[in-house]
């Protein structure tokens, strides 16, 4: 778990086809986002502003990535009824489709038959994965990168097994 390993920015920026997301954690304690979850708990506003200076360096990344043709896509395995922070999510997920990004959310009941990698990953043009690897309260402890193709097969199959299950974010209801 190197420091010098690409960031998603720099992944993104190379990748020429697809841009795959597997999340499935229920929560996520990053830290560039505590104050926002907090005062979103607090107050229920929250920043969908695709021009502000949280989101811009995203919407502008994808934006990108689509333009030369990269489809990106982004699956979220839930617990239902849904946490906290998985509400938070999914009231901000409006920018990451303003973005280029297509969202879908599966309830983790309809996942028990599917093989999942052990971490949540970023796949990109179906060979480069990138793991992220999280404490048990959700903050970011590391990542690391693999192109080993038996580890790509397994995030392709589980991904695409995802997503045909997944409800379009524009259809699926909190619960």
């Amino acid at each position: 778990m190197s420091s010098s390993e690409p960031t998603i920015a720099e992944l993104m920026t190379q990748c020429t086809r697809s841009a795959v997301h597997l999340e499935m954690r229920d929560h996520y304690g990053v830290a560039h986002e505590a104050d926002d979850f907090r005062a979103w708990l607090e107050t229920g506003q929250l920043d969908t502003d695709p021009a502000s200076p949280d989101w811009a360096p995203w919407v502008d990344l994808v934006g990108q990535a689509t333009a030369r043709g990269v489809t990106v896509r982004r699956a979220r395995i839930v617990s239902e009824p849904v946490s906290d922070y998985i509400r938070y999510e999914h009231a901000s997920t409006t920018v990451n489709l303003h973005a280029g990004e297509d969202v879908r959310w599966l309830p983790r009941r309809q996942a028990s038959t599917i093989a999942l990698p052990g971490n949540d990953f970023w796949l990109f043009d179906d060979h480069l994965i990138r793991w992220g690897y999280f404490s048990g309260n959700g903050a970011m402890v590391g990542h690391e990168i693999s192109d080993d193709p038996a580890v790509a097969k397994l995030c392709t199959e589980a991904f695409d097994a995802v997503w045909s299950r997944a409800i379009p974010h524009t259809q699926y209801e909190i619960h």
